[in-house]
């Protein structure tokens, strides 16, 4: 029997890039043996003291919100209720486009039969330290400042894949067969190349 391979994802909700590489680690637990946890990071703690344009400061104060969501639920529930939660509400922001955070993250909560009354924690900074509680935990996996998604698989935590689309089928094995030989070595650092964001392809 194939020994089961667990793979940790630190994902900031609001973030299309942590979305697409988290669908397709889903693609590749449903052909292979792996066991794949989610947990939360933040873009708003990682950029907060930064400069940045005014369309991603934007989006970073807004990236709170779901993100002390998140925290709330994960400090009661166990890792598999986020992630049942990242999918639905991941549906509504990513894939249909909902720019209503706060019905987003209510209609998510009810599909996965948690209390309404969690949506408020949107708005609770008091959830603030658990956000960056959570987002450490991430950070210290690397080892420095990186942004979402960071994976750790095979004992090896890194930023990325960052994906354009959903690799699906073989396709999807093949990319995760190939992620593993690169990490393997220890002399792999880095990789990247030019991205389109307009052809981000989310479904």
């Amino acid at each position: 029997m194939e020994d089961t391979t667990v793979v940790t994802m630190y994902f900031d909700p609001s973030c299309p890039f942590a979305w697409i590489t988290s669908r397709w680690l889903l693609e590749v637990e449903r052909q292979r043996s792996i066991e794949l946890e989610l947990r939360i990071m933040s873009l708003s703690v990682l950029n907060e003291h930064r400069e940045l344009e005014a369309w991603y400061r934007e989006f970073n104060d807004r990236a709170w919100g779901p993100a002390r969501v998140f925290a709330a639920v994960s400090e009661r529930h166990d890792a598999g209720v986020s992630r049942e939660l990242y999918t639905a509400f991941g549906r509504r922001w990513h894939v249909e486009r909902s720019r209503d955070v706060d019905a987003a993250l209510a209609a998510a909560l009810a599909e996965t039969d948690l209390p309404g009354e969690l949506a408020a924690a949107a708005h609770d900074s008091s959830l603030d330290a658990v956000v960056r509680k959570r987002h450490a935990e991430g950070q210290d996996a690397v080892g420095e400042e990186a942004g979402t998604p960071v994976v750790v698989l095979d004992g090896h935590a890194f930023f990325g894949p960052v994906l354009t689309g959903i690799p699906r089928g073989d396709d999807a094995l093949a990319m995760f067969d190939g992620l593993r030989t690169l990490i393997a070595s220890p002399h792999f650092s880095e990789l990247k190349r030019h991205r389109d964001d307009n052809a981000l392809a989310v479904a």
